[in-house]
């Protein structure tokens, strides 16, 4: 039995992670592989590759049966996301991206704040922007640097902060 094109468009399972070479958003891809989804990441550019954390995963897109895609990105950039998310048409958004480097976080507070806080907005307007609020599922995900120094392991919604 043939399925139409809307059959086929329910069972999609696209995600797109930001984050994706981070250390959640590469186990984050390798699970969504597993579990047979196409994975898109947004990468930011640099003069180096960073992507030690998803090597295994990649494949050249050229080859047969490829699974993940990269894409270069910023959340600073809204063009840019309504571009990708457009290009992609996730089923499903990870928002893992953000400056999670402490220190470099307080040399570099604007950039931290507009990445990190208004990038998140910038993600949902551009999910808005591509006519997609009924189509795609949005996880925001924040950082163990809110919890500091650790007292409970693990963690959950009640742990107290200790940032450091």
């Amino acid at each position: 039995m043939a399925t139409n094109s809307s059959d086929a468009d329910m069972n999609r399972k696209v995600a797109l992670v930001t984050g994706i070479t981070g250390q959640d958003g590469s186990y984050l891809a390798e699970l969504l592989l597993e579990k047979g989804y196409d994975v898109h990441g947004i990468v930011r550019r640099s003069s180096s590759f960073n992507t030690g954390r998803i090597d295994h995963l990649y494949k050249d897109r050229h080859d047969t049966g490829v699974k993940l895609f990269l894409h270069y990105g910023d959340l600073c950039d809204a063009t840019n996301l309504i571009t990708i998310i457009s290009k992609v048409r996730p089923t499903e958004i990870y928002n893992l991206g953000a400056m999670s480097h402490v220190k470099v976080s307080f040399d570099m507070p604007e950039y931290t704040a507009d990445c990190d806080g208004v990038g998140v907005l910038r993600m949902l307007d551009a999910i808005r922007a591509c006519g997609m609020e009924k189509e795609v599922r949005f996880y925001q995900a924040s950082t163990s640097e809110l919890y500091g120094k650790v007292r409970e392991v693990p963690q959950s919604e009640t742990t107290p902060f200790y940032p450091r």
